[in-house]
């Protein structure tokens, strides 16, 4: 991402390291994946034994960090877009 005079903290914060857009996408859709991943399931499917195997969290923790930092790097693509900034 280039940086310009115009660029805010939070937007380059995101984007610092990542080249293009394509790399963005893809930094946003491990983000969301790994947001689903943190849904406490087990809480949800007790009774079946291979998902307290599969998914290892069981509190609400890892989502309430996940989710906003998933949107801070969504709400970051849309500035990077909208300003051509690519």
């Amino acid at each position: 991402m280039r940086k310009t005079d115009d660029t805010p903290l939070w937007v380059f914060l995101a984007f610092s390291s990542i080249e293009s857009r394509k790399g963005a996408l893809i930094l946003i859709g491990c983000s969301f994946i790994f947001s689903l991943y943190c849904i406490p399931w087990v809480l949800f499917f007790n009774q079946f034994e291979w998902v307290s195997t599969l998914f290892l969290i069981d509190d609400w923790e890892w989502l309430i960090m996940m989710a906003p930092i998933t949107a801070w790097y969504w709400l970051s693509l849309r500035w990077v877009d909208k300003h051509s900034a690519w």
